[in-house]
């Protein structure tokens, strides 16, 4: 019925699949009433694969992305709500801080969502057990999520644990060049950045092998490929060769989120923005009173986020951290967080930006009918696993008094 033509008898139209969402935008864009019906609901939503990104686009532009998500992503969205109210509370880290032991410490955390994992531990414990308990968790609940997930929420996934990879890659290079044990490597590597063939990198027995074994067995292959060669990979340049790594993922990820359009291409461009910043400050902190140069500096930096480019020109020039508070200042976000910061305290800073991205990550669970609860669910965890080890820590060293300086509350 066109806004414009009364109240006239509903026109039934019928499209072929192909056609359906651009015919809807089409009808909507001149001012149709539109009634859907539940069966061309899902016609939309199954549509062929070489027009799923222009019909989601299509979609996202006219705001009907509400009327489509549900049908592949809506059962994850809801299951990683449900792992994100399984988070510790105020409570559960109060108790956490009366422990007087190990022992203590994993008592309580039987009664919260880590109790499976924890419950069958013999004594005596150790803070790296618990961690890697913990981590269990977290790695279970992914590798669920991920097996059930859609196509491209499948790929969002795997883009979110590619930071992960990066870091064993850059821990197997690094053993490498100190001809450290194979499976000791394989042990210190993350849980979420493994990958079926990342045993054959640690076999490699010089640097040459073992870039053509990354060019050809691993999903970042395209990062290195156009960034690194393999006479980078030695160990004056190891850091260079992760936050290289690190720009092209983060640049790459942005452009994904770009192309998904909607919610999702909102609410991660802010995080992705924070996270890109966040990179950029702490290659210019690190670098003060190094070899490195302000241009290669700068080439370190990515190419989006409210840094760049203005902020990213003045952290490149900085040379102590005045300079560097001066530059983040006049970025209102961020202006926010130097505030809380009284001049000398620059130890300090990493708990600030901690507490500022479970912030954000908390927000984007305000809105629905997008993925960045994935990203955020594991943000959250990874937090609060950084928590339960820092309590573990101080416990086990007698430092009850500095508990509650590290923690960072994910609620």
């Amino acid at each position: 019925r066109h806004a414009g033509l009364g109240r006239s008898a509903p026109t039934v139209l019928s499209f072929g699949s192909g056609e359906t969402s651009a015919a809807v935008c089409a009808l909507a864009s001149v001012g149709c009433d539109l009634q859907l019906h539940p069966l061309g609901l899902a016609r939309l939503g199954s549509s062929s694969c070489a027009g799923k990104s222009r019909e989601r686009r299509l979609a996202a532009m006219y705001g009907f992305e509400m009327m489509t998500f549900n049908i592949k992503d809506g059962y994850l969205e809801g299951i990683v709500r449900g792992h994100r109210s399984g988070l510790l509370m105020t409570a559960d880290y109060n108790n956490l801080c009366q422990c007087e032991n190990l022992e203590d410490i994993k008592l309580n955390l039987t009664a919260t969502d880590y109790g499976p994992y924890l419950a069958n531990e013999a004594s005596p414990l150790h803070t790296t057990t618990i961690v890697e308990k913990c981590t269990a968790k977290l790695v279970e609940d992914w590798k669920r999520m991920r097996c059930n997930a859609d196509e491209d929420l499948g790929k969002f996934m795997d883009y979110c644990t590619y930071g992960h990879m990066i870091d064993n890659v850059v821990l197997i290079v690094t053993g490498t060049l100190h001809e450290r044990d194979v499976q000791e490597l394989l042990d210190k590597c993350h849980p979420l950045g493994m990958f079926d063939s990342i045993a054959t990198l640690a076999v490699a027995s010089n640097m040459r092998e073992l870039y053509r074994l990354v060019l050809v067995d691993t999903p970042l292959a395209p990062y290195f490929s156009e960034h690194l060669t393999h006479e980078d990979m030695d160990e004056m340049n190891i850091e260079i060769m992760r936050n290289t790594l690190y720009k092209a993922y983060l640049d790459d990820f942005q452009r994904f989120c770009r192309d998904l359009g909607s919610t999702t291409s909102e609410v991660m461009g802010d995080l992705l923005a924070f996270e890109t910043d966040r990179r950029a400050l702490n290659i210019t902190l690190n670098s003060i009173g190094t070899e490195l140069t302000r241009d290669d500096r700068k080439k370190l930096y990515s190419n989006f986020g409210l840094l760049y480019p203005h902020g990213h020109n003045e952290l490149a020039q900085a040379e102590d951290f005045d300079q560097i508070r001066a530059a983040m200042e006049k970025v209102p976000a961020y202006a926010s967080i130097f505030s809380k910061l009284g001049f000398g305290e620059s130890q300090m800073l990493d708990k600030l930006l901690y507490e500022e991205e479970v912030k954000r990550c908390v927000m984007c669970f305000e809105q629905q009918f997008h993925y960045t609860p994935f990203y955020a669910y594991m943000k959250l965890r990874e937090q609060e696993i950084r928590n339960i080890m820092w309590i573990s820590e101080c416990v086990a060293q007698n430092q009850k008094s500095r508990i509650h300086d590290g923690i960072v509350y994910t609620v």
